[in-house]
């Protein structure tokens, strides 16, 4: 395999920065081409893996009803919500646009499916599993955007009540429901920093040299 360009990094260094969290206020109606949606679960699929695992499932969901039942879920997780803030941080928070389930032209619910034998590098921390599938969910974000298609990561949701209403077997976990679809813009500063909702931190405050002091 060739190395790759100082263009090649730039590249992907702008498709970092300029990746966002899409809410619903910005989808527009224009279908997604089969070709970039191969694309983005292809991106998914060969995402790292703990023990080369590959535990990810992808349910790609375009049905009216079945958004609309998940739907359901998601406004009654979000009304127990917006009782745990308070102050300012409660009145920005019934302005948040916080999904696009059905302004979206398809979700997809990503799933954990463990392993019935001992998978290398993951007998020791269990979750190896479960952040594999996360790297695969970072892919497919990046691989969309690069695409010019939005996504949107909807964690406000009852997990079991989604399974139940995909007919997932008992032993997936859910681990990311995600909205996606074209967009009229992307933002550039992710929506949350630009209503200072919180700050983004500064490297040296997170990068820590050699341990804990």
């Amino acid at each position: 395999m060739s190395k790759f360009t100082p263009e090649n990094i730039e590249t992907l260094e702008q498709i970092i920065l300029a990746r966002r969290d899409v809410r619903g206020n910005r989808f527009i109606n224009t279908p997604i081409l089969q070709k970039d949606l191969d694309k983005i679960l292809f991106a998914g699929v060969n995402a790292p893996s703990v023990g080369f695992s590959q535990p990810w499932e992808f349910v790609v969901i375009k049905d009216l009803d079945i958004r609309n039942k998940i739907k359901d879920s998601f406004f009654e997780e979000n009304e127990k919500a917006k009782t745990l803030f308070e102050g300012k941080k409660a009145d920005a928070y019934t302005q948040l646009k916080l999904e696009g389930i059905v302004e979206s032209a398809l979700n997809i619910a990503v799933f954990y499916k463990p392993s019935e034998h001992p998978v290398l590098g993951q007998t020791t921390m269990k979750e190896a599993g479960v952040y594999s599938v996360v790297c695969a969910i970072q892919n497919m974000w990046l691989m969309a955007r690069a695409l010019n298609v939005g996504l949107g990561w909807v964690s406000i949701l009852d997990p079991n009540k989604i399974k139940t209403i995909l007919n997932a077997p008992e032993n997936r976990q859910l681990i990311g429901y995600l909205c996606l679809g074209h967009v009229d813009k992307f933002y550039e500063n992710p929506e949350l920093e630009r209503l200072q909702w919180e700050k983004r931190k500064n490297i040296n405050d997170v990068v820590i040299k050699e341990c804990y002091q």
